[in-house]
C-alpha cells in the first residue's frame, strides 16, 4: 500500500463517503483547492484494483502551539517552539471500514511528518479528534492538551523513537 497526493483529476472523490459530511465535502471541494495555495497537503490510500477509488486520506498542514496547554516539561523543552504538525483530518471510506485502513493511514501521516521535521524542525504532532475518535488516538500514544480534551499531541521524539523500535 502506498499513498499519493491527491490528484482531482485521477480520484473520484464523489464516490468517497466516510459517512461525516464535512469530511466528506472537504475531500470533494475543499482539498484540491487548499493544496493549490500551499495551505495544505491531502494524499489518499488507492484501491488497487480500482485506483481511482479512494479508501481513505488524510491532510496535513503546520499549526500554531499553545506552549501553556503542553505540560510542564515540554512547555521547558521547547520554550521557542511557535508551531507543530497538525494532521488536519483522516478519514476512511465506510466501505472500507474496520479493515485497518485508519491505523495506515495515520502511520503514514506521521512517518511523513517525522520526515518532514527532519527538514523543518518542529516539536509535535497534534490532532484535533473529532466524532468519537479520541480512543483511536490515544492508541497510538497521543496525549490530550491540558485545557481541551479533543486536541491531543504526539512529539516528534515519541514518533521517532516508536519507528525506530
Amino acid at each position: 500500500m502506498m499513498t499519493v497526493r491527491l490528484d482531482k483529476n485521477k480520484h473520484d472523490r464523489h464516490y468517497f463517503d466516510c459517512g461525516v459530511k464535512p469530511l466528506n465535502n472537504y475531500l470533494r471541494v475543499m482539498a484540491s483547492q487548499q493544496s493549490q495555495k500551499d495551505n495544505t497537503r491531502t494524499f489518499v490510500l488507492e484501491d488497487s484494483s480500482q485506483p481511482e477509488r479512494v479508501i481513505g486520506y488524510y491532510t496535513l498542514t503546520m499549526t500554531p502551539i499553545d506552549l501553556g496547554a503542553l505540560p510542564d516539561k515540554l512547555q521547558k523543552k521547547h520554550q521557542n517552539a511557535s508551531s507543530g504538525g497538525l494532521i488536519a483530518r483522516l478519514a476512511v471510506d465506510k466501505r472500507y471500514a474496520k479493515q485497518g485502513y485508519g491505523e495506515w493511514l495515520l502511520i503514514d501521516a506521521l512517518n511523513r511528518l517525522l520526515q518532514a521535521s527532519e527538514t523543518v524542525a518542529f516539536p509535535v504532532v497534534i490532532v484535533d479528534a473529532k466524532d468519537g475518535a479520541l480512543g483511536f488516538y490515544e492508541k497510538f500514544g497521543f496525549t490530550p492538551f491540558i485545557d481541551s480534551t479533543n486536541k491531543l499531541f504526539l512529539t516528534i521524539a515519541d514518533i521517532r523513537a516508536s519507528i525506530s523500535d
